[in-house]
């Protein structure tokens, strides 16, 4: 599989000519070049993960598209556009969008606040190997994760719990994603932070840049 970072919590996995696209969201740069999309993942409602301008660009040119969401997020695709098919998903829920390989992990967003509600949330894990938890740390039981996706900033959350997320975990890779919100000081500390984490584990760390590619 090849995986390509673009801003923020957008993601692509292309495998045997098909495509993936995981949290297309408003600090991401507008999608071209969408043909091939088999599926798309949304991990949670925010709009930092999915927009409708963003959805638009890949359903438009992609006509046997499937789109999964918790049911929060289903909603809100929903009441965008009630003619879109949108799968809800849930934790132990699985589909295969050939050739790829989907499990679901996770119930809620992690909490920003007591005076926020809380939100569905659930993560991914693609063909066995690449694992995306949405806004939250939530670890897939069970599952030797090949590479990690890992939230470099957010009001949810502080690094401390990210490097223990990466060190619960053991990813043989890891890569930060969610860091629009960091200067491009912020973002180097939090990638040395993390390729210490990620190595004291017996993995490797990745520092992508919105556009790099690795091959998993």
């Amino acid at each position: 599989m090849k995986l390509t970072k673009l801003e923020h919590a957008a993601l692509i996995v292309e495998l045997s000519g098909s495509k993936l696209y995981i949290d297309p969201g408003s600090f991401t740069t507008a999608l071209t070049d969408t043909a091939g999309a088999v599926a798309v993942v949304i991990t949670h409602e925010h709009a930092d993960h999915w927009t409708p301008e963003q959805l638009h660009r890949i359903v438009e040119i992609n006509s046997d598209l499937r789109i999964f969401a918790p049911a929060g997020a289903a909603r809100a695709i929903a009441a965008f556009d009630a003619d879109l098919d949108v799968t809800t998903v849930q934790a132990d829920d699985t589909a295969i969008v050939e050739p790829f390989y989907l499990r679901f992990f996770g119930a809620t967003h992690a909490v920003i606040h007591e005076s926020i509600p809380v939100i569905d949330n659930v993560g991914v894990l693609v063909n066995d190997e690449l694992y995306y938890a949405g806004d939250a740390f939530t670890i897939p039981e069970g599952v030797a994760v090949g590479t990690l996706a890992v939230p470099a900033a957010a009001p949810w959350m502080k690094i401390s719990e990210a490097m223990d997320y990466i060190f619960a975990i053991k990813p043989r890779r890891s890569f930060s994603t969610h860091e629009m919100l960091l200067s491009r000081a912020g973002k180097d500390l939090s990638n040395v932070r993390f390729q210490n984490v990620t190595e004291l584990g017996g993995g490797e760390f990745f520092a992508l840049e919105p556009g790099d590619s690795i091959d998993l």
